[in-house]
């Protein structure tokens, strides 16, 4: 019978992010529409500094 983790995770690991593409040109967060860090070549939901951290927050884990 299996034994149950010791030190069970209760929130599942974040997926790896996409390799950021370098710019210029710099690809606009689709939250506030201000440029980003990445390139516009960059894969997925490009987000500003603050939009990452406040989307961050929304979805840390609050157990």
């Amino acid at each position: 019978m299996d034994q149950p983790d010791a030190n069970p995770s209760y929130c599942p690991a974040p997926a790896a992010p996409a390799e950021p593409v370098a710019g210029p040109p710099y690809a606009d967060c689709l939250e506030c529409g201000k440029p980003t860090e990445y390139g516009v070549e960059t894969p997925g939901a490009v987000l500003c500094p603050v939009c990452e951290w406040q989307e961050a927050q929304r979805t840390a884990c609050s157990g």
